[in-house]
């Protein structure tokens, strides 16, 4: 079967969810263009819902808060990739770690709409600038980490919940995602996806070595 016939046969949304994914895209987008140009705390939710035509109760329908729909770019990324660990294939005979990183391109593969790229960039500025924001970045981090370390010792085997192996891999993948925003976020002009994929690819290939680095006094004058 071909992606179009794939498309032609999946389910189609319907129209209430159709109106619910437009308002749920609006108000990411104007969120992140609101509080970049007055302010995470220069403008308030009622701002926001006024820009967008919604009410408050529509908008906590959606998102818990401020924080939650400027994070929104990034935690679509990552239900995307627990997604991925609950349905892609295991061969077997590769790593924990090399799973890891394929599941996680793949879900940034899945991120296809044109303005990702930038509402990221938006969102990563603004919680470099905004404690509360990274707070609620770390908080989803270490929920995300937990569910798939859920879904991996039910799919793989790991039957000793004791094991750190598993626990430090996807923190290496975290981290190793960490990086490659911060060196993304930062390149000058239009940002894309496939810049940032590269950033990722170019994290993964030095874990292996970031463990066995040599610790080496800086000689002194």
């Amino acid at each position: 079967m071909t992606a179009t016939e794939a498309d032609r046969a999946a389910p189609q949304p319907s129209l209430r969810e159709r109106k619910k994914l437009r308002t749920r895209e609006a108000l990411i987008g104007t969120a992140l263009d609101l509080f970049t140009e007055r302010g995470f705390e220069g403008a308030t939710l009622d701002d926001l819902c006024n820009a967008v035509e919604v009410s408050k109760r529509t908008f906590f329908r959606t998102f818990a808060s401020k924080e939650d729909v400027v994070m929104a770019p990034t935690q679509d990324m990552w239900t995307a990739f627990t997604d991925e660990l609950e349905t892609r294939p295991v061969t077997g005979g590769g790593t924990l770690l090399a799973f890891l990183q394929d599941s996680l391109l793949a879900a940034v593969d899945r991120m296809t709409d044109e303005a990702w790229p930038r509402r990221v960039r938006l969102s990563r500025r603004l919680a470099a600038k905004n404690p509360s924001m990274d707070a609620h970045g770390l908080q989803f981090c270490d929920h995300t980490i937990r569910t798939s370390l859920t879904t991996l010792q039910r799919r793989l085997t790991l039957e000793d919940p004791n094991d750190p192996r598993a626990r430090l891999a996807l923190d290496l993948l975290a981290a190793a995602n960490h990086w490659a925003l911060e060196r993304w976020v930062e390149i000058p002009g239009e940002p894309d996806r496939d810049t940032f994929t590269a950033q990722l690819r170019t994290a993964f290939a030095a874990i292996p070595q970031s463990v066995t680095v040599t610790a080496t006094p800086r000689a002194t004058e």
